[in-house]
């Protein structure tokens, strides 16, 4: 694999010069809505939607032929204090059922023509417990990055993220929590379902990491998904920036994709400017930080399974708003008085 990311230095360089949207075609997407038969905004968010895609698809009309959804996996250290309903085996046995057709996200990516790639990333050796030493050293952090950056597709109109593994919802309760703040108490949240004592180790796990850890992590988001993250986090990371530098919009999914995007946000304002939220989880911390991000999900259907579900679900209204835009008929098409 071609490490397109040697170093922290090179990250921090593809961060200094990413591409910024196409204002001319958003300007003739929006040229082309205001001549279809409705009235002017009619289709509200419908519209933003078609705005985004065809800003950074670079294209006045957008399409959604070509839709590549991302899953990666990855398994935890921090497992053995208790934080899950479920043993970390579930992680590999999760991948195998994506490889046999058996997930949501098969029949999901199935329904909507997409094409679906599903990268474990070492899950015979889980991270390090992060409430004792940091998640990953250098070498896992940069190689984890590394193959997020390589499974995204040199083209795609469209790019879902997704994860899988057991114990993600506390790494990522971590994430942002180092990120934007706030104790374990205002990110924590059931994740698998856990609750009673289970929950308050969870908290109690990523509270000890926060202290522990917290001077290396101080102003530096990096630190932040290698001390308290995972290698699926971090894939997600390098996947979410290699999209950015090619012009790639993107449709994130849950609580665990928005925390390793973040990352991003953290880096360089207006980092995620090319990702649309497809939805919000029950997690309750994904709400917060789609707050701290700037986004408004799509959807809201107390959705919290991962695996990028809720973002393929979404996609269903991101197709609908470019079924609209390039079917409908405009008013001189359709003989249709466009004023009073």
């Amino acid at each position: 694999m071609t490490r397109v990311f040697p170093d922290r230095a090179a990250i921090a360089a593809v961060a200094k010069t990413l591409p910024g949207v196409d204002s001319a075609a958003i300007a003739a997407a929006q040229g082309r809505d205001a001549e279809l038969t409705k009235p002017a905004g009619a289709l509200a968010r419908l519209e933003d939607c078609v705005r985004h895609l065809a800003g950074w698809q670079r294209r006045a009309v957008p399409r959604l032929d070509a839709v590549t959804i991302l899953i990666f996996a990855g398994n935890h250290g921090v497992t053995v204090r208790g934080v899950s309903a479920y043993p970390s085996e579930v992680t590999v046995q999760m991948v195998a059922n994506f490889e046999r057709g058996g997930a949501a996200i098969n029949q999901l990516a199935r329904l909507h023509g997409a094409h679906l790639s599903v990268t474990p990333l070492d899950l015979a050796t889980p991270t390090a417990d992060f409430t004792v030493a940091p998640a990953m050293d250098e070498a896992a952090f940069l190689d984890a990055i590394n193959r997020g950056a390589a499974a995204v597709p040199a083209q795609a109109d469209l790019l879902i993220l997704g994860e899988m593994g057991i114990g993600n919802t506390t790494a990522a309760a971590a994430v942002a929590a180092a990120l934007y703040g706030g104790d374990a108490a205002s990110w924590v949240g059931p994740g698998t379902g856990v609750a009673g004592s289970a929950l308050i180790a969870k908290q109690c796990a990523v509270d000890t990491a926060l202290a522990l850890h917290k001077q290396v992590m101080a102003d530096d988001p990096l630190q932040a998904l290698c001390c308290v993250g995972g290698r699926e986090l971090a894939a997600l990371f390098g996947a979410v920036l290699t999209a950015r530098q090619r012009g790639m919009p993107v449709l994130l999914d849950g609580f665990v994709v928005g925390a390793a995007a973040s990352v991003l946000d953290r880096l360089v304002p207006g980092g995620l400017d090319h990702c649309l939220a497809g939805h919000v989880s029950a997690e309750p911390g994904h709400r917060r930080l789609l707050q701290h991000i700037g986004k408004q999900p799509l959807l809201d259907l107390g959705m919290r399974l991962g695996e990028g579900s809720g973002a393929a679900v979404a996609l269903g209204v991101l197709k609908a708003a470019v079924a609209c835009h390039t079917g409908m008929a405009t008013f001189s098409e359709a003989s249709v008085s466009n004023r009073s």
